[in-house]
């Protein structure tokens, strides 16, 4: 009567490890300690609770352990992501003289795939096939994966298309092979297959299949699956729709992700974080923001992503100070210990002209490995410190670090900024030549950008003219820029041509072939380029600034007078220039690019969303604060001679960070050297 009141009891009572471990203490007591099938359910319990150790402990003291209780150590210790221990039990099995049914083969062939050992699984499919167990669905559906996982995908195709009866494991675990591979176009393909033959997919199905489109930029494929969530019902899991806002927001649409999100019913961190992290990376810092705060409102605690994506926001925008909030909601052992914080930290720092402070989480990192020193090495470069960066990645190599790619980036666009083409051009040569590394289409567009920058334009033409792979709009607009820059009408023409057949809907690019002609008072040409621009309704993208003030970023077009305190700061303004015509301030007219008269040019220059920014941080902060503004192209000539200039006369130190590079300003002076 007691073993029966025992046995509903593990059937149905048991919630919790103690309660457990009761059941287990009159298992003893009864002396029925010896009956397998309880002790099965005593140890099925043990797993699920996820206590490996009292597992393994009742698992010894058993005295005549079956193949039942050896399924259940292998099968639990391959849930606890216990592998190698799944082998041992296994062969532990074999030696007590116990033959594995498929059961086994299941599992043993699982840890085998994750443990990438292919000898091992490749005896156990010999011993497969002698006991007939080769057209059972699940052991060969464990092959498939075994094969795939070690690289042999074209075997695992074979014996997945074996297969008499595929059911939804066997299909997800031919597309998971695929896209273990990379190859995700076929994996959606296979997709296809599945929903063609009739299979229902399952939850974990639809999330692989999403992240492949995901990693595609495939939104019609993505757009097709969400459909088909909606239809077969599974537009009520969070893991499948947490999936599809982060494939809507991989492929940068965010109105889709949000729509998504906003229609679920219940939402984890997971997804508060995947819609963060999409925002900061298409681009909309502020809504980023704004989704962090309202996460918050929610009494969410942020995730390591989240606060990726966010840290990622404030430093887009410059906001050093919103950041420096976000990071105290978490300890600071956890940026030092985690390096995807640790390195989203240093970025923080750096994109804020805080490079001192990047700096000092570089150091105090628990563990550095190649992405923090990548990290760090970008951060350097980006705020001029170009003789510091070689020295990180000297201490790179002494703690044997193989650089990647990313690393030879941050270098070269350190070389880049300073003007060291000598140097720059050591490091392209020994990616191949020392760390046998094949240049990409970034590292040959640092290049053009460096050689295009000092006046060396033949030689950057050169360069592209010799790459092994093809042309990109980021490389020919490198060396266009250095046709503006040093006013080669002759070489811009037909680069620009070159650069509208690969993005004729990119205005920038009729921008600069304009800007180059005004620079060279050659109005009628740049008027006519102008008026292609409005013939094929493109507008240029306009000027945008950000500064943060206490806290909240405030943003600035060119000419904008939507600010509440506009009219301040155009008389702050007209205030500073004449303090700065004083101290010999001229306007550099050349930067207005419009045949008008002279008047009407020192005007549009005064306008700039830089300056704005600037005369309303001067506004409302206070003597000793630093002044950090963000912009979103690149800062004018005039622009940057006069904020120099305005640092002299109010003392105020003014970092300015465009889409090319920071400019710190410090009485009168410009860290970045000249504007070249």
């Amino acid at each position: 009567m007691a073993a029966m009141e025992l046995k509903h009891c593990l059937l149905h009572g048991l919630n919790s490890f103690n309660h457990l471990r009761t059941a287990h203490c009159r298992l003893l007591r009864l002396y029925i300690d010896h009956n397998n099938y309880l002790l099965n359910i005593i140890l099925q319990h043990s797993f699920f609770f996820r206590n490996m150790p009292y597992a393994k402990r009742i698992f010894s003291q058993s005295k005549n352990p079956n193949i039942y209780l050896f399924n259940t150590m292998i099968r639990g210790t391959v849930s606890n992501d216990s592998f190698d221990d799944a082998v041992l039990f296994y062969n532990s099995m074999r030696n007590a003289g116990f033959l594995p049914d498929n059961y086994t083969f299941t599992f043993v062939l699982k840890a085998c795939a994750r443990l990438a050992n292919f000898l091992f699984g490749v005896k156990l499919q010999s011993l497969v096939v002698k006991m007939g167990f080769d057209c059972d669905v699940f052991v060969k559906t464990s092959l498939v994966c075994l094969y795939s996982k070690c690289g042999y995908l074209k075997d695992a195709r074979k014996l997945f298309d074996d297969i008499p009866e595929k059911n939804v494991v066997s299909w997800t675990a031919i597309i998971c092979g695929y896209i273990g591979c990379g190859l995700h176009e076929e994996a959606i393909g296979l997709f296809r297959e599945l929903l063609e033959v009739g299979v229902k997919p399952d939850n974990f199905t639809l999330v692989r299949v999403l992240y492949s489109c995901s990693q595609l930029g495939d939104l019609a494929s993505g757009e097709w699956i969400d459909k088909y969530i909606t239809e077969c019902g599974f537009h009520r899991n969070v893991f499948v729709l947490t999936s599809l806002v982060d494939m809507y927001a991989k492929c940068g649409s965010m109105e889709k992700a949000r729509q998504v999100f906003d229609g679920m019913v219940e939402r984890d961190i997971v997804c508060w974080s995947a819609m963060i992290q999409g925002y900061a990376s298409n681009g909309l810092p502020k809504e980023a923001l704004d989704l962090f705060f309202e996460m918050q409102r929610e009494n969410l605690r942020p995730d390591c992503y989240a606060m990726v994506g966010v840290l990622s926001a404030c430093a887009r925008l410059g906001a050093l100070e919103l950041g420096n909030q976000v990071k105290g909601l978490l300890d600071a052992d956890e940026f030092l210990l985690n390096p995807v914080l640790g390195t989203a930290l240093i970025d923080f720092y750096a994109k804020c002209g805080n490079i001192a402070q990047a700096v000092d989480i570089f150091r105090m990192m628990k563990g550095k490995d190649r992405v923090v020193f990548n990290a760090i090495i970008s951060g350097l470069a980006m705020n001029g410190h170009v003789r510091a960066t070689f020295g990180v990645f000297g201490q790179m190599e002494k703690y044997g670090i193989q650089p990647d790619g990313n690393t030879f980036v941050g270098l070269l666009c350190g070389c880049t900024h300073a003007g060291l083409v000598n140097d720059g051009q050591r490091y392209f040569d020994s990616m191949s030549h020392v760390f046998s590394l094949s240049p990409t289409i970034e590292h040959y567009g640092c290049m053009v950008d460096l050689l295009s920058r000092a006046g060396l334009l033949v030689e950057a033409h050169n360069l592209i003219k010799s790459m092994p792979m093809k042309l990109n709009t980021i490389v020919l607009g490198a060396l266009l820029g250095g046709c503006r820059l040093h006013c080669d009408i002759k070489l811009a023409k037909p680069v620009l041509k070159q650069l509208i057949e690969l993005e004729p809907w990119n205005s920038g690019h009729y921008v600069l072939l304009s800007n180059i002609y005004s620079a060279s008072h050659r109005w009628d040409e740049a008027e006519k380029v102008r008026l292609t621009l409005n013939e094929k309704g493109m507008q240029k993208l306009p000027g945008c600034s950000w500064v943060e003030v206490d806290g909240v970023v405030h943003e600035f077009l060119v000419g904008d007078t939507s600010h509440p305190m506009s009219s301040k700061i155009y008389e702050k303004l007209e205030s500073l220039f004449k303090e700065l015509r004083e101290v010999g301030y001229s306007p550099i007219t050349e930067f207005v690019l419009f045949d008008i008269e002279e008047e009407e040019k020192e005007y549009f220059l005064g306008c700039h969303s830089e300056k704005l920014a600037v005369a309303f941080a001067l506004i409302n902060t206070a003597a000793n604060d630093i002044i950090r503004v963000v912009k979103n192209l690149r800062v004018c000539g005039d622009c940057h001679e006069a904020i120099k200039l305005i640092s002299k006369v109010t003392g105020r130190e003014i970092i300015i960070r465009d889409n090319n590079r920071f400019h710190c300003f410090r009485e009168g002076s410009c860290s970045c050297g000249d504007y070249w």
